[in-house]
């Protein structure tokens, strides 16, 4: 347990001094009582019990207080919580070598089925959104909760030339945030790229352009979170690490996934055995600084793991949450025992 507010619990102080004065009534009591003949005849009348739960009252009111003061100072803690995550966007590396069959049936094949998998295991509410990366990146399918939709856009992806990480988060942020003006054109293609204006009236308004970001703390967009897949070094496309930079700014998770043999090994399709490995670093780096997390799956089996391990990450999530409203519902519950008991058991309050 944390506090927002620790300078304030010096207040406990206020907790054994009321011991002390407890305890000292109770001495005074005892002098100024009437004097018996014989003082056993009335604690055997009185009973261990009756002796006991005298002090009960007290007791639950003095831990109330306690509560009280404790809520004073804001008390926070680590608790699980159903995720606030509403989106989460797909990005899955489709270059040639995710045809290699050193995950079986091939890696495309288990990829596509451990996706599937994952997605129809979400909640209702939560929204999906697909997006291929190669040479380039594409948006598959745009966020939605039809199921139907998503497995058909999984089944639809095919294979192309390169490996450009960087253009499949930059997409995959771009679909999380339509409206912020991020500029896939120049970004993905460069300067160089090609005229988004072919074919468009000279009188049309453009399209709104990069606007500069406020960063905000990294992980702390709560509403959408991105996993990517891949199996291969970035080839081609932007920088990877300036796409995880942009998401991190953004307060969007990363989280990765590395396909394959991380220290690389020979895979054979169409003929060819070619010699390949993932880029494991760059792929821990980008979750890293997206204050995601990175796994790695050598086998259809472990990827379908990976893929548990995340769903049950956005269905329930550990967060620092103030807890001050449940420490202070305690405290007036045993308040309120303390003096029912007390009316109870002596027909006074405490």
């Amino acid at each position: 347990m944390r506090f927002m507010l620790p300078q304030l619990l010096w207040l406990l102080l206020v907790v054994p001094l009321l011991v002390a004065m407890y305890w000292f009534v109770l001495s005074r009591r005892k002098k100024g009582a009437v004097r018996y003949a014989s003082l056993g005849l009335v604690k055997e009348a009185l009973g261990t019990r009756q002796r006991f739960r005298r002090h009960v009252p007290p007791l639950l009111f003095l831990i109330a207080l306690t509560l009280i003061l404790l809520a004073v100072s804001r008390p926070t803690a680590v608790i699980t919580l159903p995720s606030e995550q509403r989106t989460i966007i797909l990005a899955i590396d489709v270059s040639l070598s995710m045809r290699a069959t050193d995950v079986e049936p091939n890696r495309l094949a288990a990829a596509q089925e451990a996706a599937k998998t994952f997605i129809q295991q979400q909640p209702p509410d939560v929204r999906v959104g697909i997006v291929s990366f190669a040479g380039t990146a594409l948006l598959v399918q745009s966020p939605t909760q039809n199921r139907d939709d998503l497995i058909a856009a999984i089944d639809r992806l095919e294979l192309q030339r390169h490996t450009a990480i960087g253009s499949g988060l930059i997409v995959a942020l771009a679909t999380v945030f339509p409206d912020a003006g991020i500029d896939l054109e120049s970004m993905i293609f460069g300067a160089g790229g090609r005229d988004s204006r072919r074919g468009v009236a000279i009188d049309q308004p453009k399209k709104a352009e990069k606007r500069d970001v406020a960063p905000v703390p990294p992980g702390s967009y709560a509403s959408a979170a991105i996993i990517l897949l891949s199996d291969g070094r970035r080839t081609t496309g932007p920088d990877p690490l300036d796409a995880a930079k942009m998401a991190a700014d953004r307060g969007v998770r990363v989280f990765t996934v590395g396909l394959g043999n991380a220290q690389g090994g020979m895979a054979s399709f169409e003929g060819w055995s070619v010699y390949m490995r993932f880029d494991e670093e760059t792929l821990r780096t980008i979750a890293d600084l997206t204050r995601g997390e990175y796994f790695s799956a050598s086998s259809a089996l472990e990827l379908r793991k990976v893929y548990e391990t995340l769903n049950s990450k956005f269905m329930l999530e550990k967060k620092e949450t103030e807890i001050t409203a449940l420490v202070t519902a305690a405290a007036a519950l045993l308040a309120l025992g303390a003096g029912l008991l007390s009316l109870a058991w002596s027909n006074r309050l405490v």
